[in-house]
């Protein structure tokens, strides 16, 4: 095995191409490997694989399920050429419109450049053999790449270098694309944190053997996929910023409600509009009444606890005032935060039941939208566990849901479309089982816990969306 240089082809139905492709590219006598990443290909491609990588020993394959998109599989031999030590990637296709003689033009430029990307731009030639609908659809991908995205590179296409060990894994998280759009995704994430992108020209003959597989509704999902990208930038932009990921100290923490995978996407549906207006909402409805309470309660020098704290894009103002320290069972949640918020006191892997820290040691803790996906036995520990955490006339702000928020009722109206009458079953956040319905109820739970009730606000401030509970630690009971 080489760790220098790996070259990556993914594969479905290309078993008239696999073997010409690889034997061009040993022809070449270069000092590579070459993985083959196949998606359970019906015409036996994965089964011609396994005899070639028999016979050669630079020759590695893994196998897939099913087609599960060529991003996903990008993403997948990306990950394999990290894990196993690579300093160079070499992407391209497997149908012979990236020619392997042109591999060497790619290396050629690898000393200069931090990605280089094949062009279909440079020559006039390039294009020329491809039929008229294949060359209009990579064409308009390219206006909506440079218009929406601002780079004036070919920004759609796979043949590509990758220098390793200079761009970390990392870049990796923030893509969400499993497929097509994969391709500019994952360029824009490596612009937009200013990586060294270098272009050489490359000439795209008509494919060699069978068809096309992007389709008119793959076109569709890019352009969409596009927009989000768009108006992401706008309302989150910290979301492309490539980060170390937050690693977890404690290992045995049970996630029994799944927000690692919430965090994470893996269990988050992708509804792009849904986010956009989550996001919208996050920075300009949510975050100005975070700030008025959190400012009205608490001053400068105070020490708080946002428990629970999820992306934590709602703290970005109060964060550069006030010093936050940041809670959370996920550790995908606390990899978002550190992010969006550069100005915390410290990131805390821990559980709400069980905060990891000495009593009497923050002045407020506070959070938003956690209590309600609780029981009521479980909302006791957790206020008792607040309580013990804050100093003697420490204060809590919860912003908790009502049954009658507007936010609530509008999510059981898009629940009842999309999961009734269009049969989708999906949950766009984990279950809601303990909204609030009084202040009277509020305050037994306050009550119970050794709080006194402050405060209990539900207004336009925040378009009816929480009720802000504000209770106080009450002094101890003099003994006499």
């Amino acid at each position: 095995m080489s760790n220098d240089l790996l070259i990556f082809i993914p594969t479905y139905n290309e078993k008239e191409n696999v073997e010409g492709i690889l034997r061009q590219i040993l022809d070449l006598k270069l000092n590579a490997d070459i993985l083959f990443v196949d998606d359970n290909s019906p015409d036996g491609t994965g089964q011609l694989l396994d005899e070639l990588a028999s016979n050669h020993p630079n020759v590695f394959v893994q196998h897939r399920a099913g087609k599960l998109g060529i991003g996903s599989a990008h993403k997948q031999g990306i990950t394999w050429a990290y894990d196993h030590g690579y300093r160079i990637l070499l992407t391209m296709d497997c149908d012979f419109t990236h020619s392997p003689e042109q591999i060497r033009d790619f290396l050629a430029q690898a000393d200069e450049a931090d990605i280089v990307i094949g062009s279909r731009y440079m020559w006039e030639r390039s294009l020329a053999t491809w039929n008229v609908y294949r060359r209009l659809l990579t064409q308009v991908g390219h206006l909506l790449t440079k218009f929406f995205l601002k780079m004036p590179y070919d920004a759609t296409g796979a043949f590509r270098l990758y220098r390793l060990d200079r761009v970390p894994r990392s870049f990796l998280e923030p893509i969400q694309s499993n497929g097509y759009s994969f391709f500019f995704e994952s360029l824009y994430v490596l612009y937009f944190n200013q990586y060294r992108i270098v272009e050489i020209a490359i000439d795209l003959p008509a494919r060699v053997y069978g068809h096309s597989k992007m389709r008119l509704k793959d076109a569709w999902h890019s352009v969409m996929h596009l927009a989000h990208i768009y108006f992401t930038t706008l309302l989150n932009r910290e979301r492309y910023e490539i980060a170390d990921p937050f690693l977890p100290v404690a290992t045995n923490l049970k996630d029994e409600q799944g927000w690692g995978n919430y965090w994470s996407g893996k269990n988050k549906p992708t509804l792009l509009i849904y986010d956009l207006i989550a996001a919208f909402y996050r920075k300009f409805i949510i975050r100005p009444s975070l700030n008025h309470f959190i400012l009205k309660h608490f001053h400068s020098d105070a020490r708080l606890l946002h428990a629970g704290c999820g992306s934590g894009q709602v703290d970005l103002d109060i964060g550069r005032r006030i010093g936050i320290s940041a809670l959370d069972i996920s550790a995908e949640a606390l990899s978002i935060y550190k992010k969006a918020n550069k100005h915390y006191r410290e990131l805390i892997h821990g559980s709400i039941f069980a905060i990891p820290v000495d009593s009497a040691s923050y002045d407020g803790v506070y959070n938003l939208g956690v209590m309600e996906h609780f029981t009521e036995e479980e909302i006791a520990r957790i206020l008792d566990e607040f309580n013990r955490v804050l100093k003697p006339g420490g204060k809590i702000v919860l912003f908790w849901p009502p049954e009658f928020g507007l936010s609530v009722m509008f999510l059981k109206f898009v629940h009842l479309i999309m999961n009734r009458m269009l049969k989708k079953d999906i949950a766009l956040h984990p279950k809601e089982i303990t909204r609030l319905s009084s202040k009277q109820q509020a305050h037994g739970y306050l009550e119970r816990a050794g709080f006194l009730l402050v405060g209990y606000h539900f207004s336009i401030r925040d378009l009816f969306t929480y009720v802000v509970v504000v209770g106080e630690k009450k002094a101890p009971a003099i003994q006499s």
